[in-house]
């Protein structure tokens, strides 16, 4: 196991010490090796990452075979839920001959991980191997899952600096995030924080007003970080504010990584007219079955075969296609053929070669949009810097905020069948940490939340005309 998941437990602990022993400790972490750090596994998925741009079609859909095989084999005899789902539905993994085969086994939907968390896990790896990790993605449908201790995230960091390298990424490049950290949850608070373990500095995604915005300009000048990483409307929030007040940016750039939510080719243009470098999109989730991010000379949605199996669902009617997943490496709890939620519009090349790799590509990601709770003194939270990763919404079906005015919310929630009352004090503190002390927060208990017109949930009903960007 690597030395970054022995120490996740203690992160806590690290982040209540003073920040001068934060920064000598994290420093010193820093210069540890990063096979170390990351463990073994991480230089592994790295040589991956990069030697799959190289393969032939041959060569990936060998690799991807074997990896089906393998996590299917596992998942029929070692996990009770698939055990069932594969005999119910008379699928046997070893007549998978052809990835095209992956169609006969059962989808995987949301509720299904609701409801059989435990069953999908592993009986062969011991418990302790298994992260809890919880998210609510686009959808505002909360769904725990487990990854893979000394895997998972080395293999996640791998493959996102191979994406990031596309766009110049270096090892020890200084980075700095504006990725949904808190800082502070006093609306006034401090807005950043340095992290010594990586040399990145945290800026707070919750606020980015314009009485603030000056003070994010002369920390970033300050720092002079080599990327912004950062959700699409957080970035957004610096470049319009700076087209607006017709400044210019004074900071150099090698890039502006851009993840999480959608960036419109327009929004793109704008980031890269306002930073004078390129904005780089990919495409990820928190289940990490599939992963995809632009090439390096092209701005198509590229899947990575080597990460796992990518599916689409038929076409609806404005052409999007479901995205469908089967994990690879991941043998704590297998994700086999999950429904993500997620749609994108695939690429239509006459052939091959007019790709930049010989791999599923999309032309846009739908379903992930910029939306905002506004506080009372006008502070934008952005939905997807909300998301919550702890176990705080476990046993809701569905979680949603309604709002027709700044800084009152109204918290609504899908309550599932093991959920207690007694459960609402802590997800009103984790909130408050979250949305800070300019909210007024109330929670109704509801039969079913409020759905898109395609029938899918969303995180978010608002009345007010400032929870959308106008960029």
């Amino acid at each position: 196991m690597s030395l970054e998941d022995q120490l996740y437990p203690l992160l806590e602990s690290y982040n209540a010490l003073p920040r001068w022993l934060q920064s000598t400790l994290g420093t010193v972490y820093r210069q540890l090796p990063q096979t170390w750090r990351y463990g073994a596994p991480y230089g592994e998925f790295k040589k991956l990452a990069i030697a799959g741009e190289t393969w032939s079609i041959d060569d990936l859909q060998n690799y991807q075979l074997k990896q089906l095989r393998a996590v299917l084999h596992h998942a029929a005899s070692h996990c009770p839920y698939y055990h069932r789902s594969f005999m119910r539905a008379g699928f046997r993994p070893e007549n998978l001959h052809n990835p095209s085969d992956l169609k006969d086994c059962p989808l995987l939907e949301k509720k299904q991980l609701q409801e059989h968390l435990n069953e999908m896990a592993s009986t062969e790896i011991q418990a302790s191997r298994r992260l809890y990790i919880t998210t609510g993605g686009s959808t505002g449908v909360p769904v725990g899952f487990y990854l893979q201790k000394g895997v998972s995230r080395p293999k996640e960091q791998a493959f996102l600096e191979a994406l990031w390298r596309r766009a110049g990424y270096f090892d020890g490049a200084r980075l700095a995030l504006i990725r949904g950290h808190v800082i502070s949850s006093r609306a006034e608070g401090r807005i950043a924080s340095y992290d010594a373990t990586r040399d990145w500095l945290l800026l707070s995604s919750y606020h980015l007003t314009p009485q603030r915005l000056p003070d994010y300009l002369e920390t970033l000048e300050s720092f002079k970080p080599d990327f912004l990483h950062a959700y699409p409307s957080a970035a957004l929030q610096l470049a319009e504010y700076l087209d607006k007040s017709g400044q210019s940016w004074r900071c150099p750039l090698r890039g502006v990584l851009c993840g999480s939510e959608r960036l419109t080719l327009p929004q793109k243009r704008l980031l890269e007219r306002v930073f004078n470098c390129r904005a780089y999109r990919w495409y990820g989730h928190s289940e990490r079955v599939v992963l995809a991010g632009e090439g390096a000379h092209s701005e198509l949605f590229y899947f990575f075969p080597q990460y796992g199996f990518v599916e689409f669902g038929l076409p609806n009617e404005e052409g999007l296609r479901e995205v469908i997943g089967t994990s690879f490496h991941n043998l704590v709890m297998p994700l086999i053929r999950y429904r993500t939620g997620d749609y994108v519009r695939l690429a239509e090349p006459d052939s091959l070669s007019n790709l930049e790799y010989p791999w599923p590509a999309a032309v846009d990601v739908a379903g992930r949009e910029q939306e905002f709770l506004i506080s009372a003194t006008g502070r934008r939270i952005s939905l997807t810097a909300f998301n919550m990763h702890d176990a705080v919404f476990d046993d809701l079906y569905a979680v949603q905020f309604y709002q027709d005015q700044p800084g009152i919310a109204e918290f609504r929630y899908v309550a599932g069948t093991t959920f207690r009352k007694s459960a609402l004090d802590r997800i009103r503190q984790r909130i408050h940490e979250k949305l800070g002390d300019d909210f007024q927060i109330t929670f109704r208990d509801v039969k079913e939340v409020e759905k898109t017109p395609r029938g899918k949930h969303r995180w978010l009903v608002s009345k007010l005309p400032q929870a959308r960007l106008n960029v």
